[in-house]
């Protein structure tokens, strides 16, 4: 995984575990790499996985079950897609809107593009 330094590696890895859940890599109630499991494979000190983990279970995004491991919530897509869909909508779009105006470009022209 190749990391970005605008944006703390914790929610990196964070944002890659939501987007396997929401490609169905990783399904509801299924079992997810272990805190030093994922901590090897990305090469990343495993007090940083277990910030993540902190960070996903407060988002009630996973679960963990004592002695056997951390799960997917079973709701966990859909709360995903409502997270990121506000996120967007609040801090992505006005961005893409204010810079939509000061171009001039029409909304039609962006209709055309999703279409």
């Amino acid at each position: 995984m190749d990391f970005n330094q605008n944006k703390p590696i914790y929610l990196q890895i964070a944002d890659s575990i939501c987007e396997k859940i929401l490609s169905g890599e990783y399904l509801p109630d299924e079992r997810i790499l272990s805190v030093r499991e994922l901590g090897v494979s990305l090469g990343v000190n495993p007090n940083t996985i277990a910030r993540v983990y902190e960070h996903l279970q407060g988002m009630e995004i996973i679960y963990n079950k004592r002695g056997i491991g951390y799960f997917v919530a079973s709701d966990a897509p859909a709360r995903i897609l409502q997270m990121q869909r506000t996120e967007f909508l609040e801090n992505e779009l006005p961005l893409v809107a204010r810079k939509m105006k000061l171009l001039g470009v029409p909304v039609s022209e962006l209709e055309k593009m999703l279409s």
